[in-house]
């Protein structure tokens, strides 16, 4: 595994966590400034910066606060050069599964997303007992 193989997958892990605990702190890391938040899985198209992103994540109630099971995964991760990496990973909360492309950029020698396009399912109870209580969501 590359240096910059580990440092994209280090950032996702640190965004994993910065969506499980409703942590700005940890997704300011790993999120560029100018970076879009941006889905067409609802009835209206979001896209919306990272401003608004994280107002968002500092005010809803944490997922490791409701003790909702962890359901992270780096599916893949591929690289268009020396500074432009593709990813596709799954992520829950609450009732969302969310299946996410991150777009990532290395600027001043660090990688971080610059945008985040994303389709999310909502879970159905019937099929959620029928699984002993697989819940699905994220933001």
């Amino acid at each position: 595994m590359s240096d910059d193989h580990r440092a994209v997958t280090q950032q996702l892990k640190t965004c994993f966590n910065g969506l499980y605990y409703s942590d700005a702190v940890l997704l300011r890391r790993v999120l560029h400034p100018e970076a879009r938040y941006v889905t067409a899985t609802g009835d209206e198209l979001v896209n919306i910066g990272m401003g608004k992103y994280l107002s968002i994540i500092e005010t809803r109630v944490s997922p490791a606060s409701r003790g909702e099971e962890r359901r992270d995964e780096i599916v893949s991760i591929d690289f268009a050069g020396p500074k432009t990496a593709f990813a596709k990973v799954h992520c829950a909360v609450g009732e969302r599964y969310f299946t996410d492309f991150p777009t990532f950029i290395k600027a001043e020698g660090r990688w971080q997303i610059i945008s985040k396009v994303f389709h999310y399912d909502i879970a159905d109870a019937k099929q959620d007992d029928a699984k002993q209580g697989s819940a699905h969501e994220h933001q």
